[in-house]
């Protein structure tokens, strides 16, 4: 596991934040003999498009291919989990870790030619935490925001969160326009600070997004790319074939066409732990589904699933079965949890009646284009135990984190311990849909917000993997690899840490 850790000049009272399982890579060099006829254009594609470019409605998944081009972050993390300056240059936390003061660059620009100030990102800011969206939940111990000066941004929090740094490097701290961000406009053709403007004319929302780097960005030296193309392509086999017709110069590929794909001259990456899939049992107070707050009834879920069988047949071993929804390079991940839940439909037939249940029961789930691959394991898996699901279509873009559904299937991408936590455990995050609150979970919650040392915060994280999984709270399937397959003189430098950004790509031997 590499020395994850927070650069010293930024830490204070941030160390909290164990940013340990967030990469991304930088893709500048020093220039060499091949720089002449290194590539200056990437074309690749990704499975989902963004849902929108506004600022407030911003998701961290694949969607931040585009946006993390045209937008700055105030804080972005590199290959090694170290948090390193974006727009803002250094950081410190007051010693009661209850504000935050970030000096911002005094070189950024908008791509309308207005300065970057610290207005701008009190307004942003302001608007993210105060909307309905993905990303206001990752800003819920804000109080208020101060512009002392042009450069100088105070955030003030009602209690001290130890997810703040990770979440400036997200959609939540993301720049934008103060004099255009809350126009139409805003959700297609934003005005950003980000090292890329989008290419209305050539762009197709919803299909193919094309990217120009602006050169008078101030790190545009770490994006080899004058022009990115990016496309959306949610079918797997039409991905595949782009790559093969050479439409696309790289992409993720299944284990089984990997020996295809370098037989035509591309080079694959295979990168570890990057998704986790699995049930989000929401419900556990039984609002909507009454079963699912007895803690029998959620093991006894877990116990249905034969891991290895569905990682086999379903995605071609193309990952690692897992109890768990930390991966591997998380400090909060324990080896031996993985081996909580074993596939045992007798136990969960007898779990089922020892909590009142000995027929079992129906409940009904969200069925969305993430859940279509595995929509009929998870159906038989449940009925041989005797739970019987029944399926209600919902809009591609609409997930499960709703009051409507006790249960739903997540695909979700790897992230730092202190936003998964903050994402699946806090009363605001958007995997805790119910807003559940448990009095054990509280405490321990309680106790990292305070932690500033990194270790011992890593084993809180543990504890709190521990207990979550002791209570079923979820039932995790795997823990994803991901192949990427990329042509020759490409590079991808991500982990399965990486945040989804431009700069995992890079130009072979630069």
């Amino acid at each position: 596991m590499p020395n994850l850790r927070l650069s010293r000049a930024f830490a204070g009272t941030a160390a909290v934040v164990l940013a340990t399982s967030l990469a991304v890579s930088a893709c500048g060099g020093d220039p060499t003999p091949a720089a002449e006829t290194a590539p200056t254009t990437l074309a690749f594609g990704v499975q989902v498009a963004p849902n929108s470019l506004d600022p407030a409605q911003l998701h961290d998944g694949q969607q931040r291919y585009v946006w993390g081009a045209v937008y700055d972050t105030l804080i972005y993390s590199d290959n090694e989990g170290v948090l390193k300056p974006g727009a803002a240059k250094s950081w410190e936390y007051s010693p009661d870790a209850r504000s935050l003061t970030l000096k911002l660059r005094d070189d950024m620009k908008f791509s309308d030619g207005d300065p970057v100030t610290s207005e701008a990102v009190k307004v942003s800011l302001d608007r993210t935490r105060t909307t309905a969206g993905p990303q206001k939940s990752n800003l819920s111990a804000v109080a208020s925001i101060d512009a002392p000066d042009e450069h100088t941004a105070v955030i003030n929090l009602s209690r001290p969160d130890p997810n703040l740094l990770v979440a400036l490097s997200y959609g939540a701290g993301a720049i934008g326009d103060p004099d255009t961000i809350n126009e139409a406009r805003t959700a297609l053709d934003p005005v950003g600070s980000g090292p890329y403007t989008l290419d209305r004319a050539a762009t197709v929302d919803g299909t193919k997004y094309v990217l120009n780097r602006r050169d008078d960005h101030w790190n545009a030296a770490a994006y080899p790319f004058k022009t990115v193309t990016i496309r959306a392509i949610q079918d797997r086999t039409a991905l595949f074939n782009s790559l093969l017709t050479k439409e696309l110069d790289a992409g993720t590929v299944d284990a089984g066409q990997a020996k295809q794909i370098e037989a035509s001259g591309f080079t694959i990456t295979p990168v570890e732990g990057v998704t986790t899939g699995g049930l989000v049992i929401a419900d556990r107070a039984g609002q909507v589904a009454k079963p699912l707050a007895d803690v029998r009834v959620r093991k006894a879920i877990n116990h249905a699933f034969d891991r290895q069988k569905m990682l086999d047949a379903l995605l071609g071993g193309n990952g690692r079965p897992t109890t768990q929804i930390f991966n591997k390079l998380s400090p909060a991940y324990v080896e031996q949890l993985d081996d909580a839940y074993s596939f045992d439909p007798e136990k969960a037939r007898s779990l089922l009646k020892e909590a009142g249940y000995p027929d079992g029961f129906s409940l009904t789930m969200p069925a969305n284009v993430i859940v279509q691959t595995y929509q009929a394991t998870i159906t038989q898996s449940l009925a041989d135990v005797g739970i019987k699901v029944e399926w209600e279509p919902v809009p591609a873009q609409s997930s499960g984190q709703t009051t409507k559904w006790g249960m739903y299937f997540n695909l979700g991408s790897t992230a730092a311990p202190s936003r998964t936590v903050a994402l699946y455990f806090g009363k605001n995050g958007s995997q805790n849909p119910f807003q559940l609150e448990d009095p054990k979970m509280n405490e321990l919650l309680a106790k990292l917000a305070t932690e500033t040392d990194t270790t011992r915060a890593g084993e809180i994280y543990k504890e709190i993997n521990k207990y979550a999984i002791d209570n079923a709270w979820f039932a995790p399937f795997f823990s994803l690899k991901t192949n990427w397959a990329m042509k020759e003189g490409l590079e991808y430098r991500g982990t399965g840490n990486a945040i989804p950004d431009l700069r995992v790509f890079g130009v072979s031997g630069k």
